[in-house]
């Protein structure tokens, strides 16, 4: 009988949260987009192989086996599906993308841009096919390729502060939810995106491109999470987060870092960290048992304001994505992101 009344006070609660009376507005319902690029059916109808048939390593070796001047052909003829092939050569990618988006994203260049639904784009900041260091923000709710901003000034701020060496994506490349509602509290989204991520990723590793460490923000954390075991990740860093669908960094299965971040004003922290069925998203990643490594955030200010310039946090994850901290296990290394500002020392991240 306990068990039963602990599972219905649970269902309770996430029914009060998604209704709004704990403080979540309402969203409207998306449907996720999946599938293969805009243009596909003209790139099949030029006997060019499907998109949907090859894997990002299948698409590094088409292009490889291409000269540059039939390769150039493609980006102008087919730029939709060029632009968007994960395992495509960067350079030819950003080319395919500069014909459609015509500067619309100002100085990033435009490594993915999905027209359909509410547009998805990925945008670099730095130089991805030179970089020592590559991190790609996941974003939460809101974020679309006609509501860019929040997602362009995490990357910007996190390229200035890790350095040259560090190429930073901005990667809006999923169909993320609309306010806080029904669709934030469930993972179907996050499953959609869990793939498209994982594919991403891949794309990475097939044009040669250092193992990212990813910084997945509020719901995309989620997206995170459930796209761990497949990810080709050097770090996970997860900050607002609603929960990753795991109990524990274990059930993630994944050999990448995993670090969490959550500022003491947050809003985030009154969303209650459960599970029933498909709604909710499991345990706190910033509470001891969930075994992440953790980052300070005192100083940080509200839900978005984790990548603001001087803040601990900032100074935590440029430091993850230049490579320059979490190369020891333990304890250690735990205080060394834990150690608020004030109580830094010689050999603290800073």
């Amino acid at each position: 009988m306990r068990r039963i009344s602990r599972t219905l006070t649970t269902a309770a609660l996430v029914t009060a949260v998604v209704g709004g009376t704990a403080g979540w507005a309402s969203g409207d319902s998306q449907e996720a987009v999946t599938g293969a690029p805009v243009g596909t059916a003209e790139w099949r109808a030029a006997g060019l192989p499907d998109p949907e048939r090859m894997d990002p390593a299948g698409v590094a070796r088409f292009f490889a086996g291409l000269s540059p001047v039939r390769q150039r052909e493609l980006a102008r003829t087919h730029p939709t599906v060029v632009g968007n092939l994960d395992g495509a050569p960067l350079e030819l990618r950003y080319e395919a993308n500069a014909r459609t988006t015509h500067g619309a994203f100002g100085g990033a260049r435009v490594l993915a841009h999905d027209t359909r639904g509410r547009g998805q784009v990925a945008l670099v900041y730095g130089d991805l096919a030179r970089a020592g260091h590559v991190a790609v923000i996941v974003p939460g709710s809101d974020v679309d390729a006609g509501r860019i901003r929040p997602l362009t000034d995490m990357a910007a701020s996190l390229r200035q502060a890790a350095g040259g060496d560090t190429a930073v994506v901005a990667w809006a490349g999923y169909t993320t939810p609309v306010g806080v509602g029904l669709d934030a509290a469930t993972g179907r989204l996050a499953e959609a995106g869990a793939d498209r991520l994982t594919r991403f990723t891949d794309g990475l590793a097939a044009v040669g491109a250092p193992e990212p460490s990813l910084f997945c923000h509020s719901y995309g954390s989620v997206v995170c999470g459930l796209a761990a075991r497949d990810l080709k990740a050097k770090d996970l860093v997860v900050l607002g987060s609603p929960g990753m669908r795991a109990e524990n960094v274990n059930e993630l299965g994944t050999s990448a870092r995993v670090w969490a971040a959550k500022d003491p004003t947050d809003w985030i922290d009154r969303i209650p960290n459960v599970e029933v069925g498909d709604l909710g998203h499991g345990a706190d990643p910033t509470e001891a048992a969930f075994g992440a490594r953790r980052i300070a955030a005192d100083d940080a200010t509200g839900h978005g304001g984790y990548f603001a310039p001087g803040t601990s946090s900032l100074r935590a994850f440029a430091a993850i994505a230049a490579g320059s901290v979490g190369t020891a296990d333990g304890p250690a290394a735990d205080r060394a992101v834990l150690a608020p500002a004030a109580a830094r020392t010689e050999g603290d991240v800073r």
